[in-house]
């Protein structure tokens, strides 16, 4: 037999073993996940999962450094065996996106399987374990000795590696919450959603201003009866403004006057005022039957009754826009001192290793709510994931590189 039917044989054999070993883990995981009830895989937190990850790191150096040539791990940093292992990843990723996760409880049989929490599992961490050790002695060998000529391979794989280590690992020191504080009043004590409990925070927010700018508001026709809002002949609801016209059956509305920001005065008649305070009024022109009628319709606040017009059983409202932006002052107090602060919806601000976000507000009191809601959140492990992308780019830049130098070559 020659020696390429004697290679191809033996990659033949190798996939197959390394087909039926990932099949096995997989197995073995789901029984685990199984005989455990249900219940995902124990979290380590810091530091525990950091000792955890060195040792490993350091295991895996030590197999491809002192038994690089022993035949299991030869195999067990083959490309067989990681290919396998990434259907085995992809396959139980599939189940994670098509199965609901958090969706089943109780004793039934896919709770008892971890399919709600295929991420937490038992089959999910043995598989990527194995993984990484598939991977990890691929970088190791690449590594030492070190050669120039396997920098690409060492960035790319290289940071893969921590990216994914880093991630899971520090999967469990991911923190979320959120922090209710109301304008003038300052609060130390956050919110944790998933274990509906408080938590004392090692910083403290104080809500100097909140505030909100609106559209337009919009003009419709409400029904009690069925408690709907029928939209006008055009389907559409649009945003009111001086000389908009709205027009329903037997009946049509039109905008004579808009003003942003206004307050009545002892008389009832709206007057400019500042945008704090005002809100938006509209004198409208009511025409119906040949005959016609002004009147002032306003969004209403918590010290001006809404102005509504009955027609028949009808109303005519103008409710208040949505929100265009919403933000918080704030200022911020840790052991770092003092620091005031702007937050708006995806313009987080950094404080003593947080990141502080506009989540929130009273929603029923609208522009005129005193409750800000911020989302506080802290993943101590993301440069080290960050780390492992930037690896991952410069191997990429790397790879093109040489391949223009090999086309210009040519």
């Amino acid at each position: 037999m020659s020696k390429v039917s004697c290679g191809w044989f033996e990659d033949v054999r190798s996939f197959r073993l390394s087909s039926i070993v990932t099949i096995l883990v997989v197995s073995t995981g789901f029984a685990i996940q199984y005989l455990a009830g249900g219940v995902g895989v124990p979290v380590l937190s810091w530091p525990f999962n950091g000792v955890f990850l060195a040792v490993f790191a350091a295991l895996l150096v030590l197999l491809g450094v002192a038994f690089r040539n022993k035949p299991f791990v030869v195999w067990l940093g083959g490309i067989p065996l990681g290919l396998s292992l990434i259907f085995g990843i992809a396959f139980l990723s599939l189940l994670g996106g098509v199965i609901p996760q958090g969706g089943v409880t109780g004793a039934s049989l896919p709770a008892r399987l971890g399919l709600n929490r295929i991420f937490s599992g038992w089959p999910f961490l043995l598989t990527v374990l194995l993984f990484l050790s598939n991977l990890g002695l691929s970088v190791v060998w690449k590594t030492i000795p070190f050669r120039p000529s396997n920098l690409q391979f060492m960035l790319f794989h290289g940071g893969f590696w921590i990216a994914l280590a880093a991630g899971l690992a520090g999967a469990p020191d991911l923190q979320r919450l959120i922090i209710p504080v109301y304008e003038g009043r300052q609060n130390s004590r956050a919110y944790i959603p998933e274990e509906n409990r408080m938590v004392q925070l090692p910083f403290s927010v104080y809500l100097d201003d909140f505030s909100i700018e609106e559209y337009s508001p919009q003009l419709v026709l409400y029904d009690p009866g069925s408690d709907r809002v029928i939209p006008g002949k055009s389907g559409s609801v649009a945003e009111v403004g001086k000389g908009y016209r709205a027009v329903w059956p037997g009946f049509e509305v039109k905008v004579l006057e808009y003003l942003g920001h206004a307050l009545p005065d002892s008389s009832g008649n709206p007057r400019p005022a500042d945008p704090e305070n005002g809100i938006p009024y509209a004198r409208v022109r009511i025409s119906a039957a040949g005959k016609s009628v002004d009147r002032w319709l306003n969004t209403g606040s918590p010290s001006v009754r809404p102005g509504v017009v009955q027609l028949g059983r009808y109303f005519l409202v103008m409710f208040p826009g949505t929100p265009k932006v919403f933000r918080s002052g704030v200022v911020l107090s840790g052991s770092r001192g003092r620091k005031p602060a702007i937050l708006e919806v995806n313009k987080p601000v950094e404080f003593d290793g947080w990141k502080l976000y506009q989540m929130g507000y009273d929603e029923k009191a609208g522009r005129w709510s005193q409750l800000s809601l911020i989302e506080a959140v802290r993943d101590p492990w993301l440069p080290a994931v960050y780390c492992g992308f930037f690896m991952i780019m410069a191997g990429n830049a790397m790879f093109f590189w040489k391949g223009m130098k090999r086309g210009g070559s040519v």
